[in-house]
């Protein structure tokens, strides 16, 4: 699965390049060089990325721990390494392609948040992906399932309408995301499985 997704990342990024033109002009529909009243929104909901990532399993093993919940806190363990493991690959990623921001390499588009390593993939996108990937696989409910996504594609489309990312970057960045968690939610479940089987 890993490896099939890796190719099929050198595959794309590539046609992205030759189709840079759609990925601006796209850009260029969600970002907007004027001041909007939304914009302070979708800033919001960027922001919150780093805290609802690292605050989700923080709480869930804390009231683990309190409730004695092996499972709560086990399902939290593997949320934060879903985290880790996506910064790897997404940091890897961005230093290996090193793509230049969007407000960079195009004047017109107008920079609304911070913006400093490289572009590809997204960070922000893809760590929203890896917490809400991993809150469904753990929790297949629809009352989690519709605010985990919900929220992950809000923090997608505020990438780019903050003029910080291009559409191929924020699609990657889900990929990854997505990835890194159905990974870690898979070695858990071997680990789990090989477990029970010893005597």
């Amino acid at each position: 699965m890993t490896k099939k997704l890796f190719v099929l990342l050198l595959l794309f990024f590539p046609g992205c390049m030759f189709s840079q033109n759609i990925d601006i002009k796209l850009l260029r529909s969600f970002n907007s060089p004027e001041t909007l009243p939304s914009d302070k929104f979708f800033q919001f909901v960027s922001n919150s990325d780093a805290y609802i990532v690292l605050g989700i399993p923080a709480g869930m093993g804390t009231v683990g721990l309190i409730r004695h919940d092996d499972q709560l806190f086990r399902n939290a363990c593997v949320t934060l390494a879903a985290t880790v493991v996506n910064f790897g690959v997404t940091t890897a990623m961005k230093y290996s392609f090193d793509r230049e921001r969007p407000f960079v390499t195009y004047p017109d588009i107008t920079k609304k948040s911070d913006g400093g390593s490289p572009s590809f993939p997204s960070g922000h996108t893809s760590m929203a992906f890896a917490t809400a990937t991993s809150l469904t696989l753990a929790y297949p409910k629809w009352y989690i399932i519709v605010p985990s996504y919900t929220w992950a594609s809000t923090v997608a489309y505020s990438r780019m309408d903050l003029g910080v990312h291009y559409p191929s970057d924020v699609l990657i960045g889900a990929l990854v995301g997505a990835g890194s968690a159905w990974l870690s939610y898979a070695v858990n479940k071997k680990l789990n499985v090989n477990s029970k089987k010893k005597p």
